[in-house]
C-alpha cells in the first residue's frame, strides 16, 4: 500500500508504516493540483491542514482507501463524498485533548489572575498590586459547550477545583461524574465561564454572536481552544466593552486560514478593527492556535493514526 505524506509530522510515523511494510512517499512542497495529478498512485493520505480535500481532488485519487488527519477535526475534508467512495476517514482527537484539556485551564487561570497583564506592568518597571488583584476559580460555574474528548479533558482537569462543571452537546447523554449535562436554557442561566469544544460544523459556525452572549444571564468568561470561526469577532468586542464578557482566550480567530497556518498579511491595513480592539485588550490572551500543539502531543497525534491505520489495514 502506497501512502502519500503531505505535512511534516513526527518521525515515528512513518517509521512505524514502513516497519508496518507500506511505501512512504513525502511530498510537503508541491501545489494542490500538482499532487491531485499523482493522487491516482496513492492508497493512503496523511495530512494535517495543508489543503482542503474536496469534490475535484477525491475524483482523482481513484485508488485512495484512506485520509488520516493528524489532528482531531475533518472539516477539510468532503467527508460525505470520501465516505460514499468508500475512503476510510482517521482523525487523532486522543491525541491532543490532554494539550487541548491544560491550555484552557492555564488560559482561564491566567484571565483570572492578570498574568499577562501583570507581567507586562512589571517588566515595564511598574509595580501595581491592588489593580492586578484577581479573582478564584472556586465556587465559579464553569460551562462547556461540546463534550466529546476536548470538552472531557477540559473538565477533568477541573477536579481539582472547588467549582460546578455543566456541559451542553447537541448528543444526548454524555455527561458523567465529571460534569453534568444540562439544557441550553438552564446553561445560560448558570454559568460563570463558557468554554467551547466543539468541531466546526454548520451549527458551530457564528455560534457566539450577539444573540448568544445576551442569552448569557450573568456577564461571562469565554475560552476558545476549539475553532474560530464559531464566534463572532465583532460581537465579541461589543461584549467585552460593555463587560457582559469580562474577558476572553482565544486560542483560535474567525480570521484564521484554512490551513491554520497564517492569519494576516503584513500591512497592518489588512488586520480587522476587531481583531486591533482584542491585541490591546487587557483582559484577553491570544495564542497562535497551539492548545494542541506541544511536545507530547505531536507524538501522541502520530502514534494514534499509526494505530488506527494498523488496526484497519495492519
Amino acid at each position: 500500500m502506497k501512502v502519500l505524506h503531505l505535512d511534516t509530522n513526527h518521525p515515528l510515523l512513518i517509521k512505524q508504516l514502513d516497519a508496518l511494510g507500506f511505501q512512504n512517499d513525502e511530498d510537503y512542497n508541491s501545489s494542490k493540483a500538482e499532487i491531485e495529478a499523482k493522487i491516482a498512485d496513492y492508497n493512503g493520505i496523511i495530512i494535517r491542514s495543508r489543503f482542503s480535500i474536496d469534490k475535484t481532488f477525491l475524483d482523482a485519487a481513484k485508488n485512495l482507501q484512506f485520509i488520516g488527519r493528524v489532528g482531531a477535526g475533518l472539516e477539510n475534508i468532503d467527508c460525505s463524498y470520501a465516505e460514499s467512495k468508500g475512503i476510510y476517514l482517521i482523525s487523532a482527537p486522543e491525541g491532543n485533548r490532554n494539550a487541548v484539556g491544560e491550555h484552557s485551564l492555564a488560559m482561564l487561570l491566567s484571565l483570572f489572575n492578570k498574568l499577562i497583564k501583570a507581567n507586562k506592568e512589571v517588566c515595564e518597571g511598574k509595580w501595581l498590586r491592588e489593580e492586578n488583584r484577581g479573582i478564584e476559580l472556586d465556587g465559579k460555574t464553569i460551562g462547556l459547550i461540546g463534550y466529546g474528548n476536548m470538552g472531557k479533558a477540559f473538565a477533568k482537569k477541573l477536579l481539582g477545583f472547588d467549582v460546578t462543571v455543566l456541559c451542553y452537546d447537541i448528543k444526548e447523554n454524555v455527561g458523567d461524574k465529571n460534569a453534568k449535562q444540562v439544557s441550553l436554557a438552564e446553561f445560560q442561566e448558570q454559568v460563570d465561564v463558557v468554554s467551547l469544544h466543539t468541531p466546526q460544523t454548520t451549527l458551530t459556525l457564528n455560534m457566539v454572536n450577539k444573540e448568544f452572549i445576551q442569552a448569557i444571564k450573568k456577564p461571562f468568561w469565554l475560552i476558545n481552544t476549539a475553532r474560530g470561526k464559531s464566534v463572532v469577532t465583532k460581537d465579541l468586542v461589543s461584549a467585552l466593552k460593555s463587560g457582559k464578557i469580562l474577558g476572553a482566550g482565544l486560542d483560535v480567530l474567525e480570521y484564521e486560514k484554512a490551513s491554520f497556518e497564517n492569519l494576516f498579511k503584513k500591512n497592518d491595513e489588512d488586520m480587522p478593527l476587531a481583531f486591533r480592539y482584542l491585541i490591546k485588550a487587557e483582559n484577553v490572551i491570544l495564542t497562535p492556535h497551539v492548545a494542541g500543539w506541544t511536545v507530547e502531543s505531536k507524538e501522541k497525534l502520530a502514534q494514534t493514526i499509526v494505530n488506527k491505520i494498523k488496526a484497519k489495514f495492519g
